[in-house]
């Protein structure tokens, strides 16, 4: 679940305990994160940090998602402690996202009128049946889907979230509401509205946003932005900045909440099923797209499929606490890192800290001024557009750089959920492409040491007189199977002498497909009628069982089919030797 020390060989015990995590052992995921020694006043500094940062922002997405202020702060209460104590990753912050809460609310405004007692259980409702989903995911244990999110990808994804939630963040800066969700829309619409910008607000916000970005320069670590928070939160009761028309977030109750299993009819529930679906799609791909993507970046390893066991714990939480959908968020987990959480330990020191403002202190929020939560996350968002690594990946490799910027522009223009799919799409596409045109390669002796080399297939290659040694770099299937034997042909064709015998190296043949092996079988004939051997040399047990179930080893003939190369060879130089050329058959 988390990365080892590497201090000593670990016991057979310990061993034994690793490789339950491996297979998601709720368990082992249960008390894992307590047995590690992390530093206690760092993650509680980070717990403070976080919650000083976060809880206004999620009574922000509870407007979104149409439900009282107050759930805002339930969703950071006990989803939290649910994830960080069934979830795998260290950072993963689970809470109120804007992308599940603009899924579920605009289905189900048209159901039942917004804020009231009847729509507030659909909002539970979904939470539950995300749940359940998320169980049925995990049995089914689709945390491989996370496996088709690469480095490159994660990249791209976290600078888009970046630029999408810094660009959101200005409105509250400068004092102006958001008029839309699209971030293209957002800064057309910032733009045009560049009179009306409350002055007052943006100088607050530029003073917020040089102590910040110089804290994270200078104080790395130091909890900058509770004091940033604090300070605004005096000042702001202090001189009453509300008078003078900067935004605050006003009054709100307090109090926990009731767990209570929300009740919905079998239509509803019905109609339920479809939004809960897409809330789950996106709950995974961007919980794991986050997770995966800090775990890259801080060089750790996470367990999807017990990830997946946290957030469907969290949502079941939420659903019976009143409370609406939750998800990895990738804003709030960039807080945590910032904020020096070592561990899930500053997540419950959040849901601790939420607890005490739940019960004691939602009277004096109502003085934060909005400017200074803009500016919290818009420090935190940019610093999520990490330069360094994008330009590492321009110098290593173009192709992967462009898909990065593509990913990127995706989730900026069209959305989170839209881009992480785009992304995975674009990802499949550029590994099929290589496999399509692999690298095809003929193996000739070295003149100074003999030994086989590999070189490009061309016109007029030979291994030796009368032998060709053929590579094929890359799992034969439909779209590449034409390939192999266009390239056979031209080395037959255009081989200085008379070509007696083939071998073909499947060292890189894993799996054959029912086209490629009619191709393949076309090839054997037509070399057999010209009086060609031909050779299959470093076949793999599971390459071989599909070569007998496609007849490939039948058509090939006995005594043709070496585990090893050298064996292989041994065979095609005796023939080459031995053997004159015979007449073609035709």
């Amino acid at each position: 679940m988390f990365c080892k020390a590497g201090k000593g060989r670990p016991s057979p015990e310990q061993a034994s305990r690793e490789r339950r995590v491996g297979q998601g052992d709720c368990v082992r995921t249960l008390t894992g994160w307590w047995q590690k020694t992390f530093s206690v006043s760092k993650n509680v500094w980070a717990g403070v940090s976080l919650a000083s940062m976060n809880i206004p922002q999620v009574l922000g997405y509870a407007r979104i998602a149409g439900m009282p202020t107050v759930t805002g702060l339930y969703t950071v209460l006990f989803p939290l402690v649910a994830f960080a104590l069934f979830g795998s990753s260290r950072h993963l912050v689970v809470a109120a996202d804007s992308a599940t809460a603009a899924i579920f609310s605009s289905a189900l405004s048209e159901m039942e009128p917004v804020g009231s007692a009847a729509y507030i259980h659909l909002v539970s409702a979904v939470a539950l049946l995300n749940a359940g989903f998320l169980l049925a995911a995990r049995l089914c244990r689709l945390g491989f889907l996370a496996d088709f999110l690469s480095r490159t990808v994660l990249v791209g994804f976290l600078a888009g979230v970046g630029v999408q939630v810094s660009m959101s963040m200005l409105y509250d800066m400068v004092g102006l509401d958001v008029s839309s969700h699209n971030t293209v829309a957002q800064f057309v619409g910032l733009v045009q509205a560049g009179a009306h910008m409350h002055l007052l607000s943006v100088g607050i916000s530029c003073v917020a946003c040089v102590i910040l970005l110089c804290g994270a320069r200078f104080l790395p670590g130091r909890p900058v932005a509770l004091v940033v928070v604090l300070g605004a939160l005096g000042l702001s009761w202090l001189l009453g900045l509300a008078q003078y028309g900067v935004t605050v977030l006003g009054p709100m109750q307090g109090g926990l909440p009731h767990f209570a299993v929300p009740v919905v009819s079998w239509h509803q529930f019905l109609a339920l099923l479809p939004v809960s679906a897409s809330c789950v799609f996106v709950i995974i791909a961007q919980s794991a797209a986050t997770s995966h993507a800090f775990a890259y970046r801080l060089h750790e390893t996470v367990d999807a499929n017990a990830d997946i066991v946290g957030l469907c714990a969290a949502n079941a939480a939420a659903g019976l606490s009143g409370t609406f959908t939750v998800n990895g968020s990738p804003t709030q987990t960039a807080m945590a890192v910032q904020a020096g959480g070592t561990s899930q330990k500053a997540q419950l020191v959040f849901a601790a800290v939420t607890l005490c403002v739940l019960l004691f202190f939602t009277g004096p929020l109502q003085y934060l001024p909005r400017c200074i939560l803009g500016s919290v996350v818009f420090c935190v968002a940019v610093g999520m557009i990490d330069t360094a690594a994008l330009n590492h990946i321009r110098k290593e490799s173009p192709g992967e750089f462009r898909l990065a910027l593509v990913t990127m522009a995706t989730v900026v223009s069209i959305g989170v959920e839209q881009g992480i799919f785009i992304a995975i799409a674009l990802s499949l596409f550029r590994h099929v492409r290589h496999s399509y045109r692999p690298h095809t390669m003929v193996l000739k002796p070295d003149p100074a040491t003999q030994a086989l080399e590999a070189v490009p297939v061309s016109a007029g290659e030979q291994t030796a007189p009368g032998l060709v040694v053929y590579r094929f770099c890359a799992d034969l299937f439909y779209a590449n199977c034409s390939l192999f034997a266009e390239d056979i042909d031209l080395l037959l064709a255009s081989a200085p002498a008379p070509v007696r015998c083939l071998v073909v190296d499947c060292s890189a043949i894993t799996d054959i497909d029912y086209s490629a092996a009619s191709v393949v079988r076309d090839v054997l004939f037509r070399l057999h009628m010209q009086g060609v051997r031909v050779i299959f040399g470093r076949v793999a047990s599971y390459a071989l069982a599909d070569m007998e179930r496609h007849h490939i080893v039948s058509a090939l003939g006995e005594g043709n089919v070496y585990a090893q190369l050298h064996q292989a060879m041994a065979s095609a130089e005796q023939t080459v030797a031995e053997q004159p050329r015979p007449q073609a058959q035709l």
